[in-house]
């Protein structure tokens, strides 16, 4: 299966330039192609995931990336997709921008491989030392405005009479087609994949390299995914969902993939995943007879969890997960405990009270997670209160230090999954 067949097999393909010569031109040897990714944070996210992963598909068809960071362009910002203008960056956020985002592509794309090993480009390298006067006589002299306006990404902006386009941004596309040029000048990258809002761009990158060498370049665009009720897919109720666990946990990560809605998870099988699609057709087929058994969307989230965290980060993510349903929570950490129950209720409570023994009749309903000490009571006779996920069924029960998880929490429960946490100091 050539790439442009696997990219539609899996409901990735959008557009390309002349599709029969995009795939001969992939299919008659090794070429060099990019993508180029907007240094906005010190780490990527899951909205970075599919071109990412689209990547790492073509190079496993032989062929080499090429990582364009925008350390230039993101001075500027590009106005795709952008409904207002972008705060620009200084140099010195971008560089600590720049360093995060390069230790989380190796984990992706094979870099050591002499032939299609991957590079990450940086286009400051080469737009600093360009002048304006050059800019505008050995570049801008090739595109027309009437044709940058009539693009989707700059005509969006220009209708919106509040917020308009500057001329920052409206020259952004100018500097993409000279990346597109600079690259497939000094590193004979003839082909430059995006997003479908890129399409305008890429396109533009084409013509000026036909304009300046007479050659051919190629574009490829992949879909821009939603979820099936129309949300901006990377985004949860916790907010954007990042690669790197300081910013969001393993278990989180996982979390986020396991609860894909049943309308998009064998999508996302295909999208994200290089399990094979016999294979998805076989979690298709259970997804559809039992969706409530969650095989499809617990593999969905195994799968990308082992591939951004690693088989530790996928063995944390489910010891939480078992806890949280149940499950012995001694194994956690006070750090994978706090990140399981973060939203939960806490009360504090001393480790001298510990020491001389607290009822747990008392704090259940001084904590306020029971209202009274007779509903406490009666709760724990009828085997309703958890203490660390064991049930408890002695009104006398004590809690002592031994009690503790990590020397740092207590975890009461009612019921199947009503938590409450206690941290002592």
């Amino acid at each position: 299966m050539n790439f442009i067949d696997e990219l539609k097999a899996r409901e990735l393909f959008y557009s390309s330039t002349e599709e029969k010569e995009v795939v001969e031109h992939l299919e008659s040897g090794t070429r060099t192609f990019y993508i180029g990714f907007d240094p906005t944070s010190d780490s990527l996210h899951a909205g970075s995931l599919l071109p990412i992963l689209t990547m790492a598909r073509l190079q496993k068809k032989g062929h080499k990336p090429l990582v364009l960071i925008g350390g230039g362009t993101g001075m500027i910002g590009d106005p795709s997709g952008k409904s207002d203008e972008r705060k620009l960056l200084d140099e010195k956020t971008l560089t600590t921008n720049l360093e995060g985002m390069k230790k989380q592509f190796s984990r992706f794309l094979d870099f050591d491989d002499p032939e299609t090993g991957a590079e990450i480009v940086n286009n400051y390298d080469w737009l600093k030392t360009l002048t304006f006067i050059e800019f505008l006589r050995d570049t801008g002299k090739h595109f027309s405005v009437n044709q940058m306006i009539a693009k989707e990404s700059v005509k969006n902006r220009l209708e919106n009479r509040e917020q308009g386009i500057s001329y920052t941004e409206f020259s952004y596309m100018l500097l993409q087609a000279y990346d597109f040029y600079e690259l497939f000048k000094e590193k004979k990258c003839s082909v430059q994949m995006g997003g479908s809002d890129q399409w305008g761009n890429i396109t533009a990158g084409i013509d000026f390299i036909r304009r300046k060498t007479g050659k051919k370049a190629y574009g490829i665009t992949v879909p821009l995914l939603t979820t099936s009720s129309g949300k901006k897919f990377g985004k949860s109720e916790v907010g954007t969902i990042w690669l790197d666990s300081r910013k969001t946990s393993p278990y989180q990560f996982y979390q986020f993939w396991i609860r894909t809605e049943d309308a998009d998870v064998i999508r996302y099988l295909k999208a994200f995943t290089f399990l094979p699609l016999t294979k998805i057709a076989e979690l298709e087929a259970i997804h559809r007879e039992k969706p409530h058994a969650r095989v499809a969307s617990t593999q969905l989230a195994e799968e990308m969890t082992r591939m951004v965290h690693g088989e530790k980060g996928l063995e944390s993510a489910q010891r939480a997960t078992r806890a949280f349903f149940g499950g012995d929570l001694s194994e956690l950490t006070a750090s994978e405990l706090m990140d399981v129950f973060s939203d939960v209720p806490s009360h504090l409570i001393k480790v001298t009270q510990l020491e001389q023994g607290l009822s747990l009749v008392d704090i259940l309903s001084e904590s306020g997670f029971i209202k009274s000490k007779g509903q406490a009571r009666r709760m724990i006779k009828g085997g309703g209160i958890y203490l660390n996920n064991n049930r408890i069924k002695n009104i006398d029960r004590k809690l002592e230090k031994n009690d503790l998880i990590d020397e740092a929490f207590i975890v009461l429960r009612s019921g199947k999954k009503k938590y409450f946490l206690l941290r002592a100091n």
